[in-house]
């Protein structure tokens, strides 16, 4: 029968499991019953000993060990619940219950009555093993000692018998103990280090989709800051020329929705990672170094005269997808701050410099003049977020770069991105 099939899942049926499962599966149970009634457990522990003990004492078998077999009755009775009753505050009190056995099993010795139940003070001592401290374990394990080494020096013949017994006894039940702590504080570690597992798991997932926010809002406001930029600039330059060139304007309509068009199947290409399930989406390649011609075509559409500008020897081996996409994107951000805040008179250059071991990007823009916005580009002025420079920075340090933006002192902007040609991470 297979657990389907099994009206009671996780019921463990005859022939189904090996013994050590029954074990477990008892253990599991007896644990949940003493968590849901402690003190009902407690009740039933030391009645079940009561009886013993009282059996021991009506029966009579206590005189089979007994060096006095006409030790008082009455007393052999006190002495047999003296060390059995206590035992229902052995878990909340076991050192308590211990010291309150101690002066029962000196008389116990004394009068030769020899009560079995004299060992039922191994059982708070088992308790203090199980949960207090080292030093407080010497002293309780001393303190059983103390009543069977004063009869061993008082009494000769059968007391020092009684403290080998007694030492016997006390190391089994210390190592039992230690055994059963041991194993258990090892689960709880154990337990414990899943669980800390667990949330470090968690947090990392929480990094991981925080920082694939980061990256599509990067690349949502690159996208839709670009193609808005140079949409305003050829709308600008439409109404602009309607009135004295109306072909021009027309001109100006057409690359507006041309834009459009590519702003928007961008932007579908980047919301499309987020749909599920994931391999539906319609992925494109990035661009590359090799799109900026048409990244600057289309700025120039927009209004804003550039210039590029290659210097040196590109490597034999090209430069991974993600570091060109990285300097598109940054000459991109640069020519979409020049396109918003340098103003209708400015001109913009874009060089890129090849060294043995890195590329070097650098957009300057001419100011555009008196009528160009004053500010510094980086979020000072009201509706401006700042966001691209901040963006263009993260992309840098993704490879081990650095970007470097300021204002130039005879007038103008100049961005400036430097990168190792090595593609490696931080």
């Amino acid at each position: 029968m297979n657990d389907a099939e099994d009206p009671h899942p996780g019921h463990l049926t005859p022939g189904t499991a090996p013994l050590t499962l029954y074990i477990q599966d008892l253990q599991q149970r007896l644990r949940a019953f003493d968590h849901r009634r402690p003190m009902l457990w407690d009740i039933a522990v030391t009645g079940f000993w009561v009886i013993v003990a009282v059996l021991d004492y009506s029966t009579g078998g206590w005189r089979t060990v007994a060096r006095d077999v006409e030790a008082p009755e009455p007393l052999v009775l006190l002495m047999s619940l003296c060390f059995s009753v206590p035992l229902l505050w052995r878990r909340r009190r076991p050192v308590a219950v211990l010291v309150l056995m101690t002066p029962v099993s000196l008389l116990n010795i004394w009068t030769g009555a020899v009560v079995q139940a004299a060992f039922l003070q191994l059982i708070p001592l088992y308790t203090i093993a199980l949960r207090l401290p080292l030093k407080t374990l010497a002293r309780s394990a001393l303190l059983m000692c103390l009543p069977a080494a004063a009869g061993a020096i008082g009494i000769h013949g059968t007391a020092d018998r009684q403290l080998v017994s007694y030492l016997w006894g006390i190391a089994f039940v210390v190592l039992l103990a230690i055994a059963v702590r041991t194993r258990r504080e090892y689960t709880e570690a154990l337990v414990e280090r899943a669980h800390r597992l667990e949330r470090e798991r968690d947090q990392q997932a929480q990094l991981a989709a925080a920082a694939e926010r980061t990256r599509i809002a990067r690349e949502m406001h690159d996208i839709i800051g670009h193609n808005l930029s140079v949409i305003t600039g050829l709308a600008d330059g439409g109404a602009y020329a309607a009135v004295k060139n109306p072909e021009r304007a027309g001109q100006a309509l057409e690359a507006i929705g041309t834009t459009s068009r590519q702003a928007l199947a961008e932007l579908r290409r980047v919301l499309g990672v987020l749909r599920e399930p994931a391999p539906a989406a319609d992925l494109a390649p990035q661009p590359s170094l090799a799109d900026l011609d048409a990244l600057l075509a289309g700025v120039r559409e927009a209004g804003l005269p550039v210039r590029l500008t290659v210097q040196g020897s590109p490597p034999p081996v090209p430069a991974s997808p993600g570091l060109q996409l990285a300097v598109y994107r940054v000459v991109q951000e640069s020519l979409t701050n020049t396109l918003k805040h340098a103003g209708a008179e400015a001109t913009a250059e874009v060089t890129l410099t090849y060294t043995p071991t890195g590329l070097e990007v650098r957009t300057t823009d001419s100011g555009g003049g008196p009528n160009a916005l004053r500010n510094d580009r980086s979020g000072s002025e009201p509706g401006i977020s700042g966001r691209g420079i901040s963006g263009m920075r993260e992309r840098a340090s993704l490879y081990n770069g650095t970007l470097d933006s300021g204002r130039l002192p005879a007038g103008g902007w100049q961005t400036r991105l430097r990168l190792p040609l090595e593609d490696t991470a931080p």
